[in-house]
């Protein structure tokens, strides 16, 4: 794309140039006219009673002057109508962004500004882009509240039922009562966590996310945040190796941040791996930056579905079982926060093997 200092000067250089090519030409019509006029006067024989021969006279002892004088004022005509071009491309600019974001079909400016035509097209078209996944994020996030406030009732009513049985219930074993309390528990666990997407959502729209730096180990944050899944890891019957060479990789960064993005591309791997699967997470440093990769086997992503992963309420189980995933927004939090630490992130996946590569400068 063409930055806005290139369009500025080339249509700059264009106006000039063509400023320039009409001073030149009047130049020359001057000097033709003059030689054109000496000619076509010294043919014929003035008597000195006429009444433009003063002027003439005047014009032929002052040649210089005359020219000069001339040349001024085709420079002043020139000038005071480029000028008024340029106003008029000023104008047509304006008008173009006024209906630039309710207009239909395509920004047309006239000839002249053909780069600053195509610049406001591609801005219109990003634009629309933009609007659209905007308000496919916002009904993504629409249907994702009327989901999970339809799926509280479910384990509400079973916490209720059951506590209501162990209240009315006088003479339940304790075998029995053991089990409905196991099972009240399950259910008042996943309500928690239904609640706890719906929170994700608020502070998602409403927090702005802000750094407080520091210098951290990656390789001990990595270790911390694996520990801490372990037992993830075993309801899935999952094994999980970290792979790191021998420096610390140290990083500036806000740990307490960065270490949600790894728990949120664990959280996604043990959610789409196979069971008894295994998890690899390998850090590296490649030139001036720390490379950190979390690998897992499962379904192999769509191409189309791997390019909008990292989308606002987007998840990639489509039949919206809630137990698979959560609100979609943990891998577009990871996304901004790797992104504010001046960082990148992506996903491959192919042969059911799926690969999150994150990139962070390196602390030198």
């Amino acid at each position: 794309m063409k930055s806005k200092k290139y369009i500025t000067a080339a249509i700059l250089h264009r106006f000039f140039v063509k400023m320039l090519q009409a001073s030149l030409g009047c130049m020359a019509a001057l000097v033709a006219c003059l030689f054109l006029g000496k000619e076509l006067l010294g043919s014929y024989v003035w008597y000195g009673d006429e009444g433009i021969y003063p002027l003439i006279h005047w014009i032929s002892e002052n040649q210089g002057i005359f020219v000069f004088s001339m040349f001024l004022a085709g420079l002043l005509g020139i000038g005071l109508i480029y000028w008024v071009r340029l106003l008029n491309y000023f104008q047509d600019v304006l008008e173009a962004m006024e209906g630039l974001n309710g207009a239909q079909g395509i920004v047309q400016l006239r000839p002249g500004l053909q780069e600053v035509e195509q610049y406001m097209n591609m801005l219109k078209l990003q634009n629309e882009q933009n609007k659209q996944r905007a308000k496919e994020a916002e009904q993504r996030k629409n249907d994702l509240v009327v989901y999970l406030a339809h799926d509280l009732k479910t384990p509400l009513t079973s916490v209720i039922g059951y506590l209501t049985l162990l209240k009315d219930e006088r003479g339940i074993s304790p075998e029995l009562q053991e089990k409905y309390l196991a099972i009240t528990l399950e259910k008042a666990e996943r309500l928690e966590g239904l609640i706890n997407e719906f929170f994700e959502i608020t502070r998602f729209n409403l927090t702005h996310l802000e750094l407080e730096k520091s210098t951290v180990s990656l390789k001990m944050l990595l270790e911390q945040t694996i520990f801490e899944f372990h037992p993830v890891f075993g309801e899935k019957g999952l094994t999980c190796r970290l792979e790191t060479g021998a420096g610390e990789l140290k990083v500036s960064c806000d740990p307490e941040k960065l270490q949600r993005v790894f728990d949120n591309l664990l959280r996604n791997a043990v959610l789409y791996s196979y069971e008894g699967g295994d998890i690899k997470v390998r850090a590296e440093e490649t030139g001036k930056m720390a490379r950190i990769q979390v690998e897992n086997k499962g379904a192999t992503i769509p191409e189309e579905k791997l390019g909008r992963i990292f989308e606002q309420f987007y998840r990639l189980d489509s039949a919206r079982q809630s137990k698979n995933g959560g609100a979609g927004l943990g891998l577009a939090i990871a996304k901004e926060i790797v992104r504010l630490h001046q960082g990148k992130i992506w996903a491959e996946s192919s042969q059911e093997k799926t690969v999150f590569t994150v990139e962070l400068p390196l602390e030198i």
